[in-house]
């Protein structure tokens, strides 16, 4: 199964450090066990390390995803498809046409079992979308693309210098 294939996302997920990567890994295990059929697809872009689970090999088929931005390092848990699952709690951040997230930095503040319905609900969405039944395959994790230039961390490292004496 795809849930045990990390290689290639671990190397992806290096440069952030050992503290999301551990907070990554727990949303990946938690969205694996809530897509088992599905599949992985990995982007390792400019701007973020992103991957979701898709019931095709299609982007636009994901059902929910996960990215770490470069320069901010945050972590979404997100809906490909946002806009159109229910949210009566409000707690969907975006403002753009579709995508939806919540923004993760602590798993014990992530909201478990609500997301398990979002995730639900957009599993069915997703299904909706896929107009050939034959594209659906199951638990592959596929690497879409790797870009080769990566966004540089914007977060400020403080140095100190020492001044020269005249």
């Amino acid at each position: 199964m795809s849930k045990d294939q990390t290689k290639d996302l671990l190397k992806f997920l290096e440069p952030f450090g050992d503290e999301i990567i551990n907070l990554v890994m727990w949303l990946r295990d938690f969205a694996w066990d809530l897509c088992p059929e599905a599949n992985e697809l990995i982007y390792d872009n400019y701007n973020a390390v992103a991957f979701g689970w898709s019931p095709t090999d299609k982007v636009g088929h994901i059902i929910c995803s996960i990215a770490v931005g470069r320069s901010s390092k945050n972590v979404h848990f997100g809906f490909y498809w946002g806009n159109e699952i229910a949210d009566p709690e409000k707690i969907l951040l975006g403002q753009g046409n579709q995508y939806r997230y919540v923004l993760v930095t602590d798993r014990e503040k992530f909201p478990k079992a609500y997301i398990e319905k979002l995730v639900n609900e957009a599993y069915v969405n997703a299904l909706s979308k896929v107009k050939d039944q034959k594209q659906i395959i199951h638990g592959y994790t596929i690497v879409k693309s790797v870009s080769d230039k990566k966004r540089a961390d914007k977060t400020k490292k403080v140095t100190t210098s020492k001044k020269k004496k005249n």
